[in-house]
């Protein structure tokens, strides 16, 4: 009997992982009924990744009022997991989308809501946390979430700073002496899917500050801004990580939790996998289907689809991606394990007419797609 593994990224704005996987199992039923249908809800560590590893480890979503990017109170929700364990998507209260385009300025945002989830987290009795950093609006350096959990950045007259990014290169000294104590009793582990240093041409500033709202001049007050931040936590840690892959994540959060928390910087899909057991649950199938909503050049390098059809290729078994949309550099995927390239999309039209039929195009991806393996089946039976 053949053995189906669903495990697709969320289809932003759209299909969630847990619908897309019942779309497959639907379509996949009518060409073959006596299959075993086994589907995993996963991410990269970005947006849907509490929904993901909270569905596949059967723990339970937690809600609390925290502060927004601008400091105002929002309900920000994240994931309790069994084994004293949390996962916290840093966006759900510092992410871009919760400010309108006209609100977006980052020296005026900070991560304080993060570092609110995380005490939350421990006030639970979690002490093994996994923080999701994508789709920050923040360039902070993560102080606001530090100061949330007790530390002060003080200027040179020992005023304490509210820790938002025009504070960057007003830190004269950190005060580490009311950190929760906590804190040294716990994991953190920093779940990253970009290698940006955290200051320099490719770094947290220059790289994002623009689709936070910096223009060219706040670019550079940013990033002269993090030079100084960074010489002062080296400093006060002995240590420098400005040059180091993945600090520039969130706005410098991942140098934060690097730092202040000894955080594990993981890669986000890898982490994701290898929580919710991916290995053993594709372990005798006959293929898995995996997707995204986009497929292009970066989908090859610590996305979902991925990371899903390197295991795949190292298991042996068959790997198809169904992807809303894909550009030329998406056929990279062939190279990481991919076997086929399926896109839903098949006529013309808008972005609003897409999202407005996406579970229909993608009903209709999955049937091109499992009657195609039924051809190969046939093809292989008559040989």
């Amino acid at each position: 009997m053949s053995s189906f593994l669903f495990a697709c990224d969320s289809f932003k704005g759209t299909l969630s992982s847990a619908r897309s996987s019942e779309l497959l199992a639907e379509e996949a039923r009518a060409f073959f009924p006596e299959a075993d249908f086994r589907s995993l809800e996963v991410a990269d560590g970005g947006e849907g990744t509490v929904d993901a590893i909270v569905a596949s480890l059967g723990g339970r979503r937690v809600s609390l009022l925290a502060a927004d990017p601008l400091g105002r109170p929002i309900e920000a929700t994240y994931g309790m997991l069994p084994g004293e364990r949390a996962v916290i998507e840093m966006a759900a209260a510092s992410g871009l989308p919760i400010l309108s385009p006209g609100e977006r300025d980052p020296r005026k945002t900070s991560t304080f809501g993060t570092g609110q989830m995380i005490l939350d987290a421990l006030d639970r009795g979690a002490r093994d946390i996994s923080l999701a950093i994508g789709g920050s609006a923040t360039n902070d350096c993560g102080m606001g979430a530090m100061r949330a959990m007790g530390v002060r950045f003080l200027d040179a007259s020992g005023a304490e700073l509210m820790g938002t990014g025009a504070d960057l290169g007003l830190v004269a000294k950190v005060d580490l002496s009311g950190m929760d104590p906590r804190v040294a009793q716990t994991s953190f582990h920093v779940m990253c899917d970009v290698d940006n240093p955290l200051v320099g041409p490719r770094g947290a500033t220059r790289t994002f500050g623009p689709q936070k709202g910096a223009d060219a001049a706040v670019v550079e007050e940013l990033e002269a801004g993090m030079v100084g931040l960074a010489a002062v936590l080296e400093d006060v840690f002995g240590t420098s990580v400005a040059d180091e892959p993945g600090m520039g994540a969130a706005g410098g959060l991942g140098a934060a939790a690097r730092l202040f928390l000894d955080a594990e910087v993981v890669g986000g899909v890898d982490w994701v996998l290898d929580l919710v057991g991916f290995d053993e649950v594709l372990s005798g199938c006959s293929l898995c289907v995996t997707g995204e909503g986009h497929a292009d050049g970066q989908s090859a390098h610590g996305k979902v689809v991925s990371g899903v059809a390197a295991r795949c290729r190292r298991a042996g078994v068959p790997c198809v991606a169904i992807v809303g949309g894909m550009n030329a550099d998406a056929c990279e995927l062939l190279d990481c394990g991919v076997d086929a390239l399926v896109p839903t999309v098949i006529d013309a039209a808008s972005i609003e007419e897409v999202l407005a039929n996406a579970e229909r195009n993608f009903r209709l991806a999955a049937q091109r797609v499992f009657s195609l393996v039924s051809l190969g089946r046939k093809m292989g039976e008559n040989q």
